[in-house]
């Protein structure tokens, strides 16, 4: 249920100042954000609608914030990003980023709050952060159903000349919606950046009955080479033994398997990628 909200000019249409107070003290009432109340307890979504309230006319959630809201919030939202018209200005709020464009939008609203489109947040974002984080976004916006890839290329088309747009139109024709974490788009973009093949993510290898048995995060198919990324669930110890039961299954049908963790993905690339060609060739 939706917690109603106050702007101050507003309750003190209905209450004296006196009065406000002392719902205040009786905890019947609660300063959610400075000059906005609400008579309960709020959530997330209810404190970034209490933002809104003090926000000009034309503010909208946009970059991680808006990403979270459509399904594909893959990157660290400390902050909230908000976008407002160029000729409105800017506010200086605590946590607050505001951030301008040149190219007009229309927001949507999502869950009661208005964000920039999916596909609008998406390339802003492929533009915006480095090259490692965009892959994982444009594929998370895939996934999520929140656009396709035509949305996508539609989308950057009207971004020419904007700063990024060619990092953001390269990854857009890598984006793939099958992958399912950051680490794993991370680690196809390492290896199509080093000058290998696009591995193809979660690659179902079959028994000799054609029954698929086990899922790959990253594989080359015709080669019988599989890439993965051991995170922290693979510490498990019920994990650990079905992954040892599927390492033997996989290296007795003649897969290469190569693991990588985080200190690979992010210390070691090069490491990664000489690893992967040496098992092609």
């Amino acid at each position: 249920m939706t917690v109603q909200l106050w702007r101050t000019d507003a309750l003190m249409r209905e209450l004296t100042v006196a009065r406000i107070r002392t719902r205040l003290d009786r905890e019947e009432l609660r300063r959610v954000r400075r000059g906005v109340y609400a008579a309960e307890s709020c959530d997330d979504d209810d404190l970034l609608r209490a933002l809104m309230l003090r926000l000009p006319d034309g503010a909208m959630l946009t970059r991680q914030s808006a990403a979270r809201r459509h399904g594909f919030g893959v990157l660290r939202e400390d902050l909230v990003h908000i976008q407002l018209p160029a000729n409105v200005p800017k506010p200086r709020l605590p946590g607050v980023v505001v951030h301008r464009s040149v190219l007009s939008v229309r927001p949507v609203l999502v869950g009661g709050l208005p964000c920039v489109p999916a596909a609008r947040c998406a390339v802003d974002l492929a533009r915006a952060v480095r090259r490692l984080d965009a892959l994982p976004v444009l594929d998370a916006a895939l996934r999520s159903g929140a656009v396709s890839q035509d949305d996508l290329l539609a989308e950057v088309s009207a971004h020419d000349a904007l700063r990024g747009v060619r990092q953001a139109r390269q990854l857009i024709l890598l984006a793939d919606g099958r992958a399912e974490c950051r680490q794993e788009s991370q680690l196809r973009l390492i290896l199509v950046d080093g000058g290998l093949p696009a591995p193809e993510p979660q690659l179902w290898v079959t028994d000799g009955f054609g029954i698929p048995l086990y899922r790959l995060d990253l594989g080359y198919r015709e080669r019988r080479v599989g890439v993965e990324y051991d995170g922290l669930s693979h510490l498990d110890r019920d994990r650990l033994r079905h992954d040892r039961e599927r390492v033997n299954w996989l290296d007795a049908s003649g897969w290469r398997m190569r693991y990588f963790t985080d200190r690979d993905l992010y210390r070691r690339p090069d490491y990664v990628k000489a690893t992967v060609r040496g098992a092609l060739s």
